[in-house]
């Protein structure tokens, strides 16, 4: 690939707890991804017109709330409605196992739960971009 894998991370709705968020953006950036932090207390409609805007290849969601199910199926929804649902969607957080589930089959890519090793989650991010460019 000629051009740097890019990411927006994203903190949906209330939650004002980012350091997760700032750990993961930081290590993409360290890996070699252009990354995009929209900070804190972000409505989905935000995420998507700036991950849209930004062209991003993802978007990192960080919830740690308690509104996973309202949050990320509002911003699938939104990035379908857009024609943008070629932008993968990854999250992390306190999901219970059910609801991470759930958003799989909605289309979620992806989602660490707190410990997660950021390795893990830049391994992921190169798989699923390679898989999309050879689609």
């Amino acid at each position: 690939m000629n051009r740097r894998i890019r990411i927006l991370i994203a903190k949906p709705g209330l939650d004002g707890h980012d350091r997760g968020a700032k750990i993961v953006a930081r290590a993409l950036s360290e890996a070699g991804m252009e990354v995009i932090y929209t900070g804190l207390h972000q409505t989905p409609e935000r995420v998507v017109s700036a991950a849209v805007q930004e062209s991003v290849d993802g978007i990192g969601l960080s919830i740690l709330s308690g509104a996973h199910m309202t949050l990320i199926p509002k911003v699938l929804k939104l990035l379908k409605d857009k024609n943008s649902d070629d932008i993968f969607v990854f999250a992390g957080g306190i999901i219970p196992a059910n609801d991470i589930l759930k958003l799989k089959e909605m289309g979620v890519a992806e989602i660490f739960t707190p410990g997660a090793e950021t390795t893990d989650i830049i391994d992921f991010v190169h798989r699923t971009v390679a898989r999309e460019i050879r689609q």
